[in-house]
C-alpha cells in the first residue's frame, strides 16, 4: 500500500466520521516539507546498545551548560559502555521536574542550547522525551486558548455536561478537570499545572507531528512518548489505550520511516503487562520498544524472597516480538517503582511486603485507594540499591554490592534493550536532601552533583568504585556478544526456585550463552544444561557448579 493510502487509512481510524481529505493533505505537505532536509540515516539496534537514563542538568560545573558537563563526565567516565543517551526533558518546565513543557522547540536555558545537543549526538545516540499528552498551563498554546485565540480555541479540553466521564482511568487523585482564569477550564490527567492537548482537534495532531519531526531530524534516534495511554479522550470510556491513541503512534511511526530510518519510538505505560505490550502492534507498526515495567519490581521481589519463582513464571510469558520491535528493558528510573505491571504476578502480600521493606529502609510509599475502601501500594519510591538491601541479611559492603550487581546481570541478559539509571550506574543512595526541601517522593532518587564534587565521591566511596566498575564489566560482557542481540532467542531453564537461568541464542552468528543468577543469601548447587566458558570469571565451567549468594554467571558455549 502506497504511503498516501496508509496516512489515510490511519487518519480515517482517528478521526472517523469527522476526517476530511484535507487532513491527509496536511500530513502529507508537512512529510515532504521535511522530506527535502538533509536526514542522517542511524543504525539498528544490536547487543552494543546500552542506554543511560539522565537529566540533562544532573552535573553542574560553575560557567558551563549543564550539557557540556554532562557530556565530558560520559566521555571520561563511561564512553566505552554508553551509546545512547536518553535526556529527560530538557525543555522549559513549571512543574514535575520537567513533565510540565512550556516550550516545546527550546533548550531550558540552564542546560544549554540546541547547540550542545548536536555535539551530544555527535558522540552518543540521543533519546528526545516527547510529552505529547500535556503541557504546562504557562505555556503559550494553553495562555493564548486562556484569552480566546481563535487559533487555540480548540486545544484543550473543556469540562462538558454531555461528557460521560464516569469510567476515566488515572494515575492520581487530583481532579480530572480544573478552572483557570476567566472561567475556562481544562481536563487534567496528572495535575492543574498540566493541561491535556485534544488531539481531537486535527491542527493540534499536525503541530504535534511536527514536533516530534523536529525531535527525529536534531538528533533524537529514539523519541519517548511519556505517559501515550492517555492521548485520546471518548465519553463514556476509560479514556486510556482507545484505537485511535494506537493510530497516532502508527502514524507517527509510518511517517519517521518514510523519512529516516531506525528513527525508534518507545512507549512509556505504566500498567499491566498485557496492556502495556498492546503498544506494540502487530510487531512491525507500533512501538519499536515498551518499556518493561514488570522487570524492577519482579527482580525487586526475587532478591528480597530468594525465590526466582515469580520471575521465571513470568519470564517464560516474554517471547520475540519481531525482527523490528522489541522490550526497553531497565530497573531504575526518574519515577519509583511501579506495582500496577506486577497485578496479576504477585499477590497482594507480596507487594505489601516489598512496600513494607521499601518504608523499612527509608523510602516512600504511594498508594492507590480500592473499590472496597482498601488501600494498595501503587509506587515505592527509593534508590533501587537501597531497595534491594535486606537489612537483617545484607551487613557488608560486598554483599550490598554482589547483590546489585546480580539484579543488573538480569537487566543485562534478559531479551531486550537495557537502559540504566544514572543513580544506578554511579552507585548512589537515598537523598533524603532532596526529599525533605521538595517534599516529593520522587526526589529520593533524583539527586544532582556538583562535577568535582561527584568526581570526588567516585574516587572516595568503596561501594560507589565497585558499582561502578561492576556495571561497566557487565556492559562490556554484554556488548562482546551477539547472543545478546536484542532480538536473539530466549529460552527459560528451570534449575531450581532459587536460580534464574535464561539461553539466549543468536541463531545469525550461532552464538549460545546461558546465564543464571543466584537469588538466594546461601551458597546453591546446581546442574547446567550445557557446559563452557564463564565469561564473568574466564573459566571453563563443567556440568555442576555451586553459586556463592547473588553470583551469575555467563556461560557461553
Amino acid at each position: 500500500m502506497s504511503f498516501p493510502k496508509e496516512v489515510e487509512g490511519l487518519l480515517k481510524t482517528i478521526y472517523g466520521v469527522d476526517y476530511t481529505d484535507d487532513y491527509k493533505s496536511e500530513i502529507l505537505k508537512l512529510t515532504d516539507e521535511w522530506m527535502k532536509k538533509e536526514w542522517k540515516e542511524t543504525s539498528p539496534l544490536t547487543e552494543k546498545n546500552v542506554y543511560l537514563i539522565t537529566y540533562g542538568d544532573i552535573i553542574k560545573e560553575e560557567g558551563q551548560p549543564t550539557l557540556r558537563t554532562l557530556h565530558r563526565f560520559i566521555n571520561e567516565y563511561a564512553k566505552d559502555e554508553v551509546t545512547d543517551v536518553h535526556l529527560l526533558p530538557m525543555f522549559p518546565y513549571t512543574s514535575d521536574d520537567g513533565f510540565s513543557v512550556v516550550d516545546y522547540r527550546e533548550i531550558k536555558p540552564e542546560l544549554g542550547d540546541w547547540d550542545d545537543i548536536e555535539r551530544l549526538a555527535g558522540d552518543y545516540r540521543l533519546m528526545f522525551d516527547f510529552v505529547a499528552n500535556h503541557m504546562s498551563k504557562s505555556s503559550k498554546w494553553f495562555q493564548e486558548y486562556l484569552k480566546g485565540d481563535t487559533k487555540y480555541k480548540n486545544f484543550f479540553i473543556p469540562k462538558e455536561d454531555d461528557f460521560d466521564a464516569s469510567k476515566v482511568v488515572r494515575p492520581r487523585t487530583s481532579p480530572l478537570f480544573h478552572e483557570y482564569k476567566g472561567g475556562k477550564t481544562a481536563w487534567t490527567t496528572f495535575s492543574e499545572d498540566q493541561v491535556d492537548v485534544n488531539f481531537k482537534h486535527f491542527p493540534a495532531l499536525l503541530e504535534m507531528t511536527d514536533i516530534i519531526l523536529a525531535y527525529a531530524f536534531r538528533g533524537g534516534t529514539s523519541i519517548r512518548l511519556d505517559a501515550i495511554g492517555f492521548l485520546w479522550k471518548e465519553s463514556g470510556t476509560s479514556c486510556i489505550h482507545l484505537p485511535q491513541t494506537h493510530a497516532i503512534i502508527q502514524l507517527w511511526r509510518r511517517i519517521l520511516e518514510e523519512l529516516k530510518l531506525h528513527t525508534l519510538l518507545i512507549t512509556e505505560t505504566n500498567v499491566p503487562h498485557k496492556e502495556n505490550i498492546s503498544y506494540f502492534g502487530d510487531g512491525e507498526n507500533e512501538a519499536h520498544m515498551v518499556y518493561q515495567f514488570s522487570l524492577p519490581p519482579l527482580v525487586l521481589h526475587t532478591l528480597t524472597t530468594h525465590n526466582a519463582s515469580k520471575l521465571t513464571g513470568w519470564a517464560k510469558t516474554i517471547e520475540k516480538v519481531s525482527d523490528k520491535a522489541t522490550y526497553f528493558n531497565f530497573l531504575a528510573s526518574h519515577d519509583g517503582i511501579g506495582m500496577r505491571p506486577t497485578e496479576g504476578i504477585l499477590t497482594e502480600e507480596e507487594r505489601s511486603v516489598l512496600a513494607e521493606k521499601v518504608l523499612e529502609n527509608g523510602g516512600r510509599v504511594s498508594y492507590k485507594s480500592n473499590p472496597d475502601g482498601t488501600e494498595s501500594p501503587y509506587e515505592l519510591n527509593i534508590n533501587y540499591m537501597d531497595a534491594l538491601i535486606n537489612k537483617e541479611e545484607d551487613v557488608s559492603e560486598d554483599i550490598i554490592v554482589q547483590k546489585m550487581l546480580a539484579a543488573h546481570s538480569i537487566l543485562f541478559s534478559v531479551m531486550g534493550v537495557p537502559a540504566i539509571y544514572y543513580h544506578s550506574l554511579l552507585g548512589s543512595g537515598n537523598d533524603y536532601v532532596g526529599l525533605e526541601d521538595s517534599g516529593i517522593n520522587r526526589r529520593i532518587n533524583r539527586e544532582k552533583f556538583d562535577y568535582e564534587d561527584l568526581v570526588s565521591k567516585m574516587e572516595l566511596s568503596t561501594r560507589r568504585q565497585k558499582v561502578f566498575s561492576g556495571i561497566k564489566k557487565i556492559i562490556r560482557t554484554r556488548q562482546n556478544e551477539t547472543a545478546f542481540s536484542p532480538f536473539a532467542d530466549q529460552e527459560i531453564v528451570e534449575l531450581g526456585e532459587q536460580v534464574l537461568a535464561l539461553i539466549r541464542k543468536n541463531n545469525e552468528t550461532d552464538e549460545t550463552v546461558l546465564f543464571l543468577v543466584n537469588a538466594a543469601n546461601e551458597k546453591v548447587k546446581v546442574n547446567l544444561p550445557l557446559t563452557g566458558y564463564d565469561l564473568w570469571s574466564q573459566k571453563f565451567v563443567e556440568e555442576s557448579v555451586e553459586l556463592a549468594p547473588y553470583q551469575f554467571m555467563w556461560i557461553k558455549k
